[in-house]
């Protein structure tokens, strides 16, 4: 079970280029009680600061000179070696949407930001992410066993 004081201490980084964009996007989530919210406005960190922090939700503007949102998710993608992007994209092109999630976008922010959206989604997907590794951790212990796949004979 996850309770509200665990995904109010998820770790959270803000990749964007415009500074006002990073700014609201802090208060928000400062505001609403989330206390690891880190940014950053030069997308080619992302990944390597991903490595270091395991940062369990990424809010990824999808459009930035020199790497695009698209760009550093293949950089992440080689740091989370067990397939789970915890990327939600931010995008104000509506036909970006689909495509952060063909390449593993978890969840999608519309810009210009509605703040009850933002924090919605922030919270659903950081709660997803905990349970996520809950789940793993259990498995990794032998606490959660999967049962095997029954075989269709013929």
């Amino acid at each position: 079970m996850v309770e509200l004081s665990d995904v109010l201490a998820g770790k959270v980084l803000i990749v964007d280029d415009e500074q006002a964009s990073v700014r609201l996007l802090e208060r928000m989530l400062r505001g609403a009680g989330y206390g690891s919210v880190e940014s950053t406005r030069d997308p080619r960190l992302a990944p390597e600061l991903h490595r270091l922090n395991r940062y369990d939700l990424i809010l990824l503007d999808l459009e930035m000179p020199g790497t695009d949102g698209f760009q550093v998710m293949e950089g992440l993608k080689e740091v989370e070696t067990d397939g789970y992007l915890p990327v939600v994209a931010v995008t104000a092109h509506p036909g970006h949407k689909l495509r952060a999630l063909q390449c593993g976008a978890k969840d999608f922010i519309s810009k210009p930001f509605n703040a009850v959206e933002v924090l919605t989604r922030v919270y659903n997907l950081l709660e997803l992410r905990l349970l996520h590794v809950e789940s793993k951790r259990k498995r990794s212990n032998g606490l959660l066993k999967t049962k095997p796949m029954e075989r269709k004979g013929g």
